[in-house]
């Protein structure tokens, strides 16, 4: 993983440390003396990560790291704050100023780059979210409400039950999200049904050497709660295993005995993120479903509609079942666009589209493929079937009474061609010929009918 690192200490030796242990790592650096001049190197060189000391003469790391964040230009750049000071009350002031992590001299190289590797890979979603949230607001696409979404849960794992529930204590008066607390064990046997927690704050003590990081693998493993983030709570001071946490996937790490105000920072923090990354897989999921779907209609579109086509056919040779295609066609549809207008004639075909949809059994697939043609396909139908569904279709459409835009109403009607898939009949280019020739057929014979292909 490379990345871009700006390094900001008042003291050269420092620097040069810091410099040599992360270019070991292959790790571009920048480096700044003092707080000015990281200020003006984070706007022009836009790193991806920012290592500053706290205890600087002038403008001193806090006030940087405030105003880095504060500033639109740099607010997504990590940092993480270093300082010789390892107490509560630096490590709070840190956390408010905006920071993503904290570093106690002398810094331990093994809990450095893992901390850097574990931001920048945060870094990287966050920059795939902001650059999808572009694409979509170019598209025209509507920002995503979240306030849909449920309250977001936080759950709580220390080694007992007791240790669970008094950790919820000191945290109850600090946190406006919905707490809850246990075991280990409790926390695997969530499943979808439940309030899936957000965040999770798990413990690591002497005791079960890797009981904690052991659980936090099982989470990351069920499809339940592997996007939860998850924060690990380690002895202060044992940075092997928090190394080792935040490699295996930790979101963050705490030490204990903790501070219930830093651990609040740092669950807010986490949620935040969580909220961010939920999003991006959500706007996943709608690009992948926009990608098929006929914008007009709510439709698959022909694409998906011949992916289907082909699946349904190799099954059918697979099998040896029966399937059938149907190509349905808006009957002089030409002619209502020119008379009412081409808002009128897409609310028809919305109508036409919803109506041909509710028509179908539940495993049919009607898609648009273009204009005003659709092809609904029908797995494990007989002929026999195959006409009754057409036919269902062709009057269902036959009795609607659309408004033409000017205070009455329009009637359309459907051509229908109908062909059937089999074993013996499964080429997709053969089908979509043979459906093609009923349709044209059943046009060419006085429309609002259904042809079965011989």
């Amino acid at each position: 993983m490379t990345g871009k690192i700006l390094i900001v200490d008042d003291v050269a030796t420092n620097r040069i440390v810091l410099k040599v242990k992360l270019s070991a790592a292959q790790y571009q650096t920048i480096m700044a003396e003092d707080g000015n001049q990281a200020l003006a190197l984070a706007r022009r060189m836009q790193p991806d990560l920012i290592l500053m000391d706290v205890l600087m003469p002038g403008r001193s790391g806090l006030d940087v790291c405030a105003k880095l964040k504060a500033d639109p230009v740099t607010s997504g750049i990590k940092i993480i704050l270093i300082t010789a000071l390892d107490d509560n009350d630096s490590r709070m002031a840190g956390l408010e100023a905006g920071a993503d992590d904290f570093l106690s001299r002398p810094v331990d190289e093994i809990a450095l780059l893992a901390r850097v590797r574990s931001l920048l890979r945060a870094r990287d979603q966050e920059r795939e979210l902001h650059l999808r949230e572009a694409t979509f607001a170019e598209l025209g696409f509507p920002e995503e409400s979240m306030s849909s979404k449920k309250a977001a849960c936080v759950m709580l794992v220390a080694n007992t039950l007791a240790a669970s529930k008094a950790w919820k204590e000191r945290l109850d008066d600090r946190m406006l999200k919905d707490i809850t607390y246990g075991t280990g064990d409790d926390a695997l046997r969530l499943t979808a049904d439940d309030n899936v927690p957000d965040v999770f704050v798990i413990s690591v003590d002497q005791q079960e050497r890797n009981g904690g990081l052991r659980l936090m693998s099982d989470l990351r493993s069920r499809a339940t709660t592997r996007h939860s983030a998850i924060i690990i709570v380690l002895p202060h001071g044992d940075s092997e295993r928090a190394a080792t946490a935040l490699d295996l996937g930790a979101n963050d790490i705490s030490s204990e005995p903790f501070l219930a105000p830093e651990l609040a920072v740092r669950i807010r923090t986490q949620l935040e993120r969580k909220t961010r990354a939920d999003r991006l897989r959500a706007t996943l999921d709608d690009g992948l479903r926009l990608a098929v779907t006929d914008s007009l209609t709510g439709l698959y579109n022909r694409r998906y509609g011949m992916r289907h086509l082909e699946r349904v056919a190799r099954q059918c040779k697979e099998t040896g079942t029966d399937a059938a295609a149907i190509m349905i066609d808006v009957d002089h549809f030409k002619t209502v666009n020119d008379a009412f207008g081409h808002l009128v004639g897409d609310q028809i075909l919305k109508e036409v589209a919803a109506t041909l949809r509710a028509s179908l059994r539940g495993e049919d697939l009607v898609t648009r493929i273009g204009g005003e043609e659709f092809l609904a396909i029908l797995p494990e139908a007989s002929v026999e079937q195959a006409r009754i569904i057409a036919e269902r279709l062709r009057s269902g459409i036959e009795t609607l009474q659309l408004p033409n835009g000017h205070g009455g109403h329009v009637s359309v009607t459907l051509s229908l061609g109908v062909t059937m898939l089999s074993g013996a009949n499964h080429n997709i280019d053969e089908i979509l010929k043979s459906v093609d020739r009923a349709l044209y057929t059943a046009k060419a014979t006085g429309r609002n009918s259904v042809v079965v292909s011989a």
